[in-house]
This record gives structure tokens, sequence and C-alpha cells, in this order.
């Protein structure tokens, strides 16, 4: 005669690259690719979209080997993004969360990983030779690199941070000072948006991007790996 199936309860582990190492090396090689064309790096210096025209062709005329080093080293920030981003979402549908948050996460995420890919190359074609010294060309290229970089970038991220955020904050997935964080953030990046009409909202930009990075390290290293379930078990 069989006995009673009893649930036998069972951790599971979520196998995955780590959250926390990946938001590291994004973190890192971003802000590396801004040494070489800030003020640290030599005059001049990157230009902002505020600059006139002869000063952002002069800045590329001068410098395109720190145009090009950080074209490569941000480029390279977002394969670590796409692959946090593709993690990060595993993760939460791992941990229970059916709510389409994962899914808005994944297409921001994505499509800001996309985003960097295609601004680094458009900054890499900047660095060749004989591109600067076409002048209509040079500001053409600046002005579409500046609006994926920057609204394009931070609306999207934004939907990352959102998408991962609220869920974790309803299922008291991380601490909760890290999902309001991520949801202010959020709301900043969906805020660059205005700076396409209104150039004087450029702040919404780096206010998402920098503390972005800290939000998505720490997510990385709160966000649970692992879930306890019951399994059916019993003895005959």
């Amino acid at each position: 005669m069989s006995s009673p199936t009893h649930a036998n309860p069972s951790v599971q582990r979520h196998r995955s690259p780590h959250l926390g190492a990946l938001a590291i090396v994004c973190t890192l090689l971003f802000c590396a690719g801004l040494y070489p064309v800030t003020l640290f790096g030599g005059m001049p210096y990157f230009p902002g979209p505020w600059e006139s025209q002869a000063t952002i062709v002069h800045f590329f005329e001068q410098r395109p080997n720190a145009v090009a080093l950080c074209a490569f080293l941000q480029f390279g920030a977002m394969i670590p993004l796409g692959i946090y981003a593709a993690t990060i979402v595993s993760r939460l549908r791992f941990l229970g969360v059916s709510a389409a948050g994962p899914f808005i996460a994944l297409f921001g995420g994505f499509s800001a990983a996309m985003i960097g890919l295609v601004g680094g190359s458009i900054l890499l074609a900047t660095a060749h030779p004989g591109v600067a010294q076409n002048g209509p060309l040079i500001v053409a290229l600046y002005y579409f690199g500046d609006m994926l970089g920057g609204p394009g970038y931070a609306v999207t991220f934004g939907l990352l941070l959102a998408g991962i955020s609220i869920p974790a904050l309803f299922g008291r997935l991380m601490p909760r000072w890290i999902a309001i964080l991520g949801i202010v953030l959020a709301v900043c990046g969906e805020l660059g948006w205005l700076n396409i009409e209104f150039p004087s909202t450029l702040f919404f930009i780096p206010l998402t991007r920098f503390p972005g990075f800290v939000w998505m390290i720490a997510a990385g290293f709160t966000l649970p790996t692992t879930v306890t379930r019951s399994s059916p078990g019993g003895a005959q």
C-alpha cells in the first residue's frame, strides 16, 4: 500500500553569468572610453551639442586617435550590457515574475545595447582619415551619434530599469532602496526624450546613465540567484 505523497522543498539555482560582474565590466569599459576625449585626455575635448559647428569640426580634425579609442571601448561596453539585460530578465522569470515587466526590460535593454553599438560605429567612422575634413558630413554624423547616445540611450535604458525595478519592488526581490532608485532613474530616462525638442533638459541624460551604472551593479549583486520550490516525493 502506497503512503501519501508529500511535497519536498528543493533549492534551485539560476545558472547564468554573474550580473554584478557584467555590470562592472560594462561600467569600466564605458567610463574608460570617456578618458581620451575629455579634459583628462588632452585638448581639445569632446564638444557638446551646444557648441558651434566650427568647434565640432575642429575637435574631430585634431583628435581622431582619441575618438577611435573612445569608440572602441564604448562599443565593447554594449556587449556586457546586452548580456546583462538577457540575464536579469531570465533571472526574474526564474524567480516567478510573470508580469509584462521583464519583457519590457528585455526590449529596453536590447535596444539600449544596439543603440550603443550603432553609436560606437558612427563615432568610429568620424575618426577615419578624410571624414573630419568634410565639414557637413562630420557635423551630420556628430548630431546623429548625439541623438543615439543621448535621448535614444536614455529612453531605452529607462525601460530596462523600470521593467526590472517595478516587479522587484512589489515582489521584494531586492532591497527597497535599489528598486526605488531604479524607478526614479527610469523616469529620468523617459524624460530624456524631451531633450530632442528642449535642449535645456540635457541633464536628464547623464542623470540616467551614470547613476544607472550604480543601479546595475547594486541590482546585480542583490537579486537572488536561488529559489525554493516544492517537488513531489514520498515513500512507497
